[in-house]
């Protein structure tokens, strides 16, 4: 579990995660993040969450989010709520880095995710867009798919392609979560001082 106060950082796309609310408080109930994000990055394709509620909250910025089939310019301020199993995306559409603040409900499970998203990253495991190779894709796919889902006809034929290529991928020597990744350092830890002095987040 990972507490407040603690920094994590993409090496390739330079995002930039510190952890406002960690789930070491919240014993995996609650994961709420300032994500610092560069132009032109996005989450990961128009997606849903089985059983786990997100808000999006921006703090500066232009960020464009699709809710449904909505989709618009979030101002800062605005929140947008994205309950569970509703189809959203959300990408930096500005030329500036945007501060956005993300709380996700439940939470365990999704920080698992995004520490291997990150630990991948930082050992070079990605190409330049900071996105896995097909197998390694595969089986973070196979792994997390109570976290995140692809929507539409990209889910039947992502789902097919994960199906024929996870024996393979397991057999290449990949997993789809890393020990390692869990258990290692943040890159920083931010003063407490400065995390008290975050902009408000939503109530809960």
């Amino acid at each position: 579990m990972i507490g407040s106060g603690e920094v994590f950082e993409n090496a390739v796309t330079g995002e930039r995660a510190v952890v406002r609310v960690g789930t070491l408080e919240s014993d995996g109930a609650l994961l709420v993040l300032d994500l610092y994000v560069p132009p032109g990055s996005a989450a990961s394709g128009t997606h849903v969450h089985p059983s786990m509620e997100e808000r999006i909250t921006v703090v500066r910025g232009r960020v464009c989010v699709r809710l449904g089939r909505h989709v618009a310019i979030a101002a800062p301020g605005r929140q947008v709520i994205a309950p569970a199993g509703m189809a959203h995306d959300w990408w930096n559409t500005g030329e500036a880095e945007a501060h956005v603040v993300v709380e996700m409900r439940p939470a365990g499970r999704f920080e698992e995710l995004l520490l291997n998203r990150f630990g991948l990253a930082q050992d070079g495991k990605t190409d330049a867009r900071g996105v896995p190779g097909l197998l390694q894709r595969v089986l973070l796919a196979w792994e997390f798919e109570d976290v995140v889902r692809p929507v539409g006809p990209r889910r039947l034929l992502w789902g097919l392609l994960v199906a024929a290529l996870t024996p393979l991928a397991w057999a290449s020597g990949l997993r789809g979560s890393y020990p390692r990744y869990l258990s290692r350092p943040p890159c920083a830890l931010m003063d407490v001082k400065l995390l008290a002095a975050l902009p408000a987040m939503s109530a809960a």
